[in-house]
């Protein structure tokens, strides 16, 4: 923090967890075909955050989204094999998670716009910003990158849970060397890069 921002009170935790046998995920196993998924809306966290520090009012009122994901994510584990990577889009946002993990895995990344959960409060607020919801921090959102084979059934899986209910599968990985795209909604391609300088003080 920097001198004279804080109020005096610093609070630090560490989380402490063991990875099951069995289960091993990181960006060296994401595999071209494989399908990307996202449990719900993003950027509301963010836009809450920026609100609630710079005093903006906006008609519809935007609530974090934070939660706990361990109890479904355990359970996710449990059930489904091909489950490859799973990274929590928080600082930096989705765009930057994608970015770094094609990076990492060597290979290419389709983001689908259409598919993208942005609720239009986060939409709108974020026009008004001039700011893009792909870049804004999330707080209870993982994104997942699995099979194609059990895609599907890890989405209806997801959204057995309220924190999963809007799951969308998001985008596909393809052969590549760390390129992150989006296909627009009018068709066309746009190329998507880590934030670059900040969007947003830092909140995490």
């Amino acid at each position: 923090m920097e001198r004279g921002n804080a109020d005096g009170l610093y609070i630090n935790t560490t989380g402490i967890g063991a990875v099951p046998d069995g289960v091993f995920l990181g960006s060296e196993r994401i595999k071209p075909g494989d399908v990307l998924i996202i449990n719900g809306n993003i950027g509301e966290h963010g836009i809450a955050i920026l609100s609630q520090r710079e005093g903006i009012s906006f008609e519809t009122s935007v609530i974090s989204d934070c939660a706990a994901l361990n109890h479904m994510l355990v359970e996710l584990l449990q059930k489904f094999n091909s489950v490859r990577f799973m990274r929590d889009p928080t600082r930096g946002g989705l765009a930057t998670v994608l970015k770094e993990a094609a990076l990492a895995s060597g290979t290419d990344f389709l983001l689908f716009e259409k598919n993208v959960p942005v609720s239009p409060e986060v939409s709108g607020a974020a026009e008004m910003l001039g700011l893009d919801p792909l870049y804004l921090a999330n707080e209870g959102k993982v994104l997942i990158v699995a099979s194609p084979e059990e895609g599907e059934e890890i989405l209806s899986f997801l959204r057995s849970y309220p924190i999963g209910e809007k799951a969308r599968m998001i985008g596909e990985v393809r052969e590549g060397k760390g390129n992150v795209y989006m296909e627009t909604a009018l068709g066309g391609t746009k190329f998507i890069d880590m934030l670059s300088g900040k969007q947003l003080p830092r909140i995490c």
